[in-house]
């Protein structure tokens, strides 16, 4: 069967103390536009992703580069037919002083959906990092019910060249049996996580705990800052997600495609 497959390579330069494009590879169904010269918008042509797509997105950031990186909407995981999976890889490496806000929208699982994405991210020594990842179980105004998903996330964050954060994240099975239990969704539907790394990312956990309140909570330790949000559906979950990055993103403006 036909399937998508996308690769971008984006790396961004300095000319006259700003962030501007210095090389751009599109091939297949990925494509960047720009909403700003240092506002990157990412776009998969084929609207979604279902078992046997491919795609993937390289950013390279230089030294005192300033960018933030979106998407155009939300990524939609479609029904899979086994044994295929939808993959997604993500590298994105910062140079000395750099900083970028890895903003993406959300991703919606739809039932039978199956998924594999990695997130690979370098960073020196004094680089600044933002970024957001939100997972959607489901569209609950459509009364859907999670019977099978397959989802496997797996980031690893490195910080002259140490590791420096990890996780691995795998739903298999029925989510919406996972999900009604109290340790693992408590019936939320909606899910995100926040990663700040910079050299005051403690100073910023007070902040961060007042924008998500009860949803969810933050700690930090060694320069890195870590939040997890909950949410009964994706709008109540992407108004907490802004709130949380406003409070963290050293008032650096959320993308224009992120309103609503």
């Amino acid at each position: 069967m036909q399937r998508s497959q996308g690769k971008a390579i984006l790396a961004f330069k300095i000319r006259d103390g700003r962030t501007i494009l210095d090389r751009l590879y599109e091939d297949g169904c990925a494509k960047i536009r720009f909403s700003e010269p240092d506002q990157a918008i990412l776009i998969n042509t084929a609207g979604g992703l279902t078992g046997g797509d491919d795609l993937s997105w390289s950013i390279e950031l230089p030294a005192n580069g300033v960018a933030t990186i979106t998407t155009q909407a939300s990524d939609k995981i479609y029904r899979a037919i086994e044994p295929t999976v939808a993959s997604v890889k993500v590298k994105v490496a910062l140079g000395p002083g750099a900083r970028l806000h890895w903003l993406p929208q959300e991703t919606i699982l739809f039932n039978q959906s199956a998924v594999e994405r990695t997130f690979d991210v370098e960073l020196a020594a004094d680089s600044s990092f933002l970024a957001v990842e939100s997972l959607v179980f489901g569209r609950l105004a459509m009364g859907e019910v999670m019977k099978q998903v397959e989802v496997h996330d797996r980031w690893r964050v490195t910080r002259d060249h140490g590791l420096l954060h990890a996780e691995n994240l795998r739903i298999s099975g029925s989510a919406a049996d996972l999900l009604a239990r109290e340790a693992i969704g408590a019936y939320n539907t909606a899910f995100a996580t926040l990663l700040l790394v910079c050299r005051d990312a403690e100073g910023y956990v007070d902040a961060a705990r007042t924008a998500i309140g009860d949803a969810g909570g933050a700690s930090a330790f060694d320069g890195k800052l870590l939040a997890r949000i909950a949410a009964s559906n994706a709008y109540e979950l992407r108004k907490t997600v802004v709130s949380a990055v406003r409070a963290l993103s050293g008032g650096r403006a959320l993308p224009k495609v992120w309103a609503f």
